[in-house]
């Protein structure tokens, strides 16, 4: 049974979305702010989080950044602005997925288990298939442990991170376009646009380039799409 965490300031939206969850065999765990949430994310991380945009105390950017200095928690965004900069804004500090207020709560359910299993899936135990590890110069990535490495130190990604940076790195040289990276990472069911993809190929950069400011491992073919550079 997967454990939800709701963090929305909304007590109507918090009430109804509990009553959903559970419904359908989750367990629910509620935070009306994003100083509390904080605290009892970090402590006892469920295996989800949705989180709204705007709360008093701490916005949910800014507790998904924090969150994001120690954790891969899964998250999606729950806003009620109509801004596509919010949604760039949060790809680009790590959120999975960004749904705009009022939405379906069936289509909310939808999109939990597509995250949940794409979760599994990038960290499935070596009973599930033991799949090798992608070793590619420096870069070595583990699907079994959802693990990633540069040059021996851990690089921490996010389920939709890990599996588009492993779409790239399979098959060195060879252009993915955006839509077959949305395939890899994505269900089927699940609509993302172009900007979504290059947000997460700008955070992959970004963390890589923490450890290392000469990495280039990630190659931009403009109008066609990306490749994992060939050492």
């Amino acid at each position: 049974m997967a454990t939800i965490a709701l963090v929305d300031d909304d007590e109507n939206i918090v009430e109804a979305l509990t009553a959903f969850f559970e419904a359908e065999g989750y367990q629910v765990r509620a935070y009306h702010d994003g100083a509390s949430a904080l605290a009892g994310l970090s402590e006892t991380p469920p295996d989800i989080a949705i989180l709204d945009v705007k709360m008093p105390k701490m916005d949910g950017m800014e507790l998904l950044r924090k969150l994001r200095q120690t954790s891969n928690l899964p998250a999606i965004f729950l806003t009620s602005k109509d801004d596509e900069i919010d949604e760039v804004v949060g790809f680009n500090i790590g959120a999975d997925d960004f749904i705009r207020k009022p939405c379906s709560t069936r289509l909310l359910g939808e999109r939990v288990k597509a995250i949940l299993r794409r979760s599994r899936g990038a960290s499935a135990t070596p009973e599930d298939g033991d799949k090798k590890p992608i070793v590619r110069g420096r870069l070595t990535l583990d699907p079994n442990r959802h693990a990633c490495q540069w040059d021996g130190k851990i690089v921490r990604l996010t389920v939709t991170e890990f599996l588009i940076l492993q779409a790239l790195a399979q098959r060195p040289g060879y252009v993915k376009s955006r839509d077959q990276l949305m395939d890899a990472a994505y269900d089927d069911q699940v609509y993302v646009d172009d900007r979504t993809i290059d947000s997460h190929i700008k955070r992959l950069r970004k963390k890589f380039r923490d450890l290392d400011d000469n990495f280039d491992g990630i190659e931009t073919l403009y109008g066609v799409g990306y490749r994992y550079k060939e050492a």
